[in-house]
């Protein structure tokens, strides 16, 4: 790895370090409340799967409407080996909970994906959405996972701690692999998959990596979900969980990782903050999001990410101030003289024309005057 990337990725650990301290002292002093610290953790697991989803949606290209199918896997594999072991508090089981959950959405996501890929468009998203209702009649047909019942006794062991590292794991896993060649080929699949397997781009291939690895970060999102609610319910993981974390991801901006956290943390705090205004809080969270899409369409970062290149921008911007102006229209264009440089194609259709003509000019009065003086 050249050592700019791996400086640029020390500065950014360091960063989110001293962004975990600020959060650490503010919760550990009980300058907020328990609620909002609950408030945050389940922040940071709707932003894993916002993220996650980011990535078959926003960077492969494809629609995927049943991915609170996958995180329903993952909080359900998740819940039943800590329930089986039944040693609450156990850090190094729930890790190894968390990844058993993973793998096993993971998995569910190549089974999914291998004839799903095989259709385009809409077919390919009612698929994914079929997917999720089937996941979810299946859970409640199981005596394992409870069956008509919800799912309780797991333990209460995700702190906003873990749910802040893992997402930092998340972010940088999936966007140190769009940076790579595989993410190259990712983004060409996006643009156009026709075009990239002319190229020899393996698609298929390409939209089964990418596809299994968002679901394997859903399934650990679900894992963490699992043990910070305490208690499982199929209902909870149907289509409008979907729908939710698909407008976390376009409101974010398709294609930005850290948009989507963003948009993950507005849509998770804005019905609590606007809880006092019960009979409104509908009405309002409605009109916020109709305005943002009319007035930021493209989502509130675009493909853009949060990173020091971005706040170098910034930063320049303001050192620098606003560009010089004509005083015409507004426009910052300095006019300047129509001088033909050397090699231009001006400069060098003069030159041919000189020699065919013999002159010192490029217009072609000047050879006719001439000959005809000398018939005279």
């Amino acid at each position: 790895m050249p050592k700019t990337k791996v400086k640029s990725y020390g500065i950014n650990l360091a960063i989110a370090a001293v962004v975990y301290l600020i959060i650490h002292m503010i919760f550990s002093n009980g300058m907020v409340s328990r609620t909002f610290v609950d408030l945050f953790t389940l922040c940071t697991i709707f932003s894993i799967a916002a993220v996650s989803l980011n990535l078959s949606t926003g960077l492969l290209g494809e629609l995927c409407l049943g991915h609170a199918g996958f995180m329903s896997v993952g909080a359900y594999t998740s819940a039943l080996i800590t329930l089986s072991i039944d040693s609450p508090g156990n850090t190094p089981i729930l890790f190894v909970s968390l990844i058993a959950g993973g793998l096993t959405a993971a998995l569910s996501g190549i089974v999914v994906g291998i004839p799903a890929f095989r259709l385009r468009g809409d077919y390919l998203a009612i698929t994914t959405l079929a997917f999720g209702e089937i996941v979810k009649v299946v859970m409640r047909s199981m005596k394992i996972t409870g069956g008509g019942q919800p799912l309780t006794g797991i333990s209460l062991d995700t702190t906003y701690t873990m749910g802040y590292w893992v997402l930092i794991i998340t972010i940088i896993i999936i966007y140190t692999l769009i940076r790579s060649s595989h993410g190259r080929a990712i983004l060409s699949i996006r643009e156009d998959d026709i075009a990239s397997e002319a190229c020899g781009v393996a698609v298929t291939r390409y939209k089964l990596i990418a596809f299994s690895l968002s679901a394997f970060f859903a399934g650990v999102a679900g894992g963490l979900y699992a043990h910070y609610q305490g208690v499982l319910e199929p209902s909870f993981f149907d289509y409008n969980q979907s729908i939710s974390f698909m407008v976390m991801v376009v409101l974010g901006g398709i294609g930005s990782l850290t948009g989507s956290v963003i948009s993950a943390f507005f849509l998770t705090l804005l019905p609590e903050i606007l809880r006092g205004l019960a009979v409104y809080r509908t009405l309002i969270y409605s009109t916020v999001l109709i305005l943002l899409m009319l007035y930021r369409p493209e989502g509130l970062l675009g493909q853009k990410e949060i990173s020091q290149r971005f706040f170098g921008n910034i930063f320049r911007r303001v050192r620098e101030g606003p560009p010089p102006s004509s005083g015409v229209g507004g426009s910052s264009v300095i006019p300047q003289e129509n001088i033909p440089v050397s090699g231009s194609a001006e400069r060098n259709g003069d030159s041919t024309l000189r020699e065919r003509t013999g002159t010192s000019s490029g217009t072609p009065e000047e050879p006719l005057e001439r000959k005809w003086k000398g018939r005279r």
